[in-house]
């Protein structure tokens, strides 16, 4: 089945959340199930800077903006066996990807040049694979500006929600840039492209089975649960999964010693050993907790300030972070570190060589967030031996089994209250001090999980396999 996979961000290209690893990994493994997948992703600056030698240029278009027309620019490169296509303007000569005074300008153009590529390049796929608000605009497009056009009104869309947060809701008065009127883009006054997408996709998925339920309810909805509630026999939970070969503790470069499930008593302590070496600190026995994570509210970082530093005035853990994100979170975990030297380690920014080794020497992992559609770190650490302290939210609570239930694989809490956060942590460096059979125990469960790639590529096998084969 030929695919284009439509994303805002692609690793390694591109990077600010799980949705870059999300685009990287499920393409190449629906390929290896013999689907023919294409990415396309905007031709960002960091794409120039580190690719810009091994892209080639095949062409422009220009794309109707308004009244004027702006020309886009298309790069193609081969990488990790899939075909990735870039699309270049100056909107994308930004050090960010969002926000910005012009982002209903930068995402209508990229919808409308997402469209263009096809012609270019001859490839009409029998599925569009969308991912978020930023290119949920293209079934509008669609249905507007190539109606009289069989190669594109006969491609069916798939719109993968990964943050319901993040809409794309913009001031009506960009409506003048819209051909035709329909009001399925319109949400409380604002034109939204995630609700245009959700009401307009042939059908609609996200990133876990719970975190399904939960965006239905009109907490975790974000005024858009009745969009989802009119759609939701075509909404699906599929729960996201991590590349096996990336994230591989047996043959990870990044990290200081190789080791697997059979060795992981041998592997952990070495490179906890080392880490600590590398940050001037010593005690071996004590745990290392880290915090490895974008930096946003809903990441729960408020309970983490609320509870943090009675474990560290007690000297009871060493505490790691690594992340970028909110200046208030950034400032904090700056002067957390000046405060604790002797037990805090910042590391600010997204650096995948820090992290591996942080997750291959980190005993615990705090994902204590208030929403979590998947969440994929605390995959990662679990496939590392670290074990995960979560809040039952989403993607979380699919995949982290609390210590007081069969088949433990790390710890939880229920409520976004940062008392239940201060016992998930007692709890979890009590067992760690007073049972290491226990412990490995949960590493062993923790590291024994199917969380794969390819696990996942067999749902949406399954979903692409549907959304062809229903009348709609």
């Amino acid at each position: 089945m030929n695919v284009l996979f439509c994303t805002p961000e692609v690793y390694p290209f591109s990077k600010i959340g799980g949705l870059a690893d999300f685009s990287a990994s499920l393409p190449k493994a629906l390929n290896n199930l013999k689907h023919n997948v294409y990415v396309v992703s905007p031709y960002y600056r960091r794409v120039h800077r580190d690719f810009g030698k091994k892209v080639t240029f095949i062409g422009e278009k220009n794309i109707n903006l308004g009244e004027k027309i702006e020309i886009a620019k298309y790069y193609k490169m081969e990488y990790n066996d899939v075909t990735h296509f870039f699309i270049g303007h100056e909107f994308f000569n930004r050090k960010y990807f969002f926000n910005h005074d012009d982002d209903f300008l930068r995402f209508t153009f990229l919808n409308k040049a997402i469209l263009e590529l096809m012609s270019l390049i001859d490839f009409f796929p029998e599925i569009m694979h969308l991912n978020d608000w930023s290119t949920s605009l293209i079934p509008y497009i669609i249905s507007s500006e190539y109606s009289e056009d069989s190669r594109y009104t006969n491609i069916k869309t798939l719109l993968t929600i990964h943050n319901l947060e993040k809409q794309g809701a913009f001031a009506r008065d960009y409506e003048k840039y819209f051909t035709k009127k329909n009001f399925t883009y319109l949400h409380l006054n604002d034109i939204n492209f995630l609700k245009t997408g959700i009401m307009r996709a042939t059908r609609i998925n996200t990133v876990s089975k719970s975190y399904r339920s939960e965006m239905l309810t009109k907490f975790f909805g974000f005024t858009l649960d009745g969009a989802l509630k009119s759609r939701q026999y075509q909404l699906k939970g599929i729960q996201n999964g991590i590349d096996y070969n990336l994230y591989n503790p047996e043959t990870d470069k990044n990290i200081y010693f190789n080791y697997n499930i059979n060795n992981f008593e041998e592997g952990k302590k070495i490179n906890k050993s080392s880490l600590l070496k590398d940050y001037n600190l010593k005690d071996q026995s004590k745990p290392i907790v880290s915090f490895i994570s974008r930096f946003a509210k809903e990441k729960g970082i408020s309970l983490i300030i609320d509870t943090i530093e009675e474990f560290l005035i007690k000297d009871l853990i060493y505490f790691f972070v690594i992340g970028e994100g909110d200046i208030e979170y950034e400032n904090y975990f700056n002067n957390l570190a000046k405060k604790y030297p002797d037990n805090v380690v910042y590391v600010l920014g997204h650096n995948q060589k820090i992290s591996q080794k942080f997750y291959a020497g980190s005993d615990i992992l705090l994902m204590p967030s208030l929403y979590e559609a998947s969440g994929l770190n605390q995959m990662i650490a679990m496939r590392y031996g670290c074990l995960p302290i979560v809040r039952e939210t989403g993607g979380l609570k699919d995949t982290v089994t609390p210590f007081d239930k069969d088949n433990a694989n790390g710890f939880s809490f229920k409520n976004f209250d940062a008392k239940e956060l201060n016992e998930a942590i007692y709890e979890a460096i009590t067992l760690f001090n007073k049972d290491k059979s226990k412990w490995n125990k949960l590493i062993y469960n923790a590291m024994s999980i199917d969380n794969s790639i390819e696990r996942m590529a067999l749902e949406y096998d399954k979903l692409y396999e549907e959304i062809i084969n229903a009348e709609y």
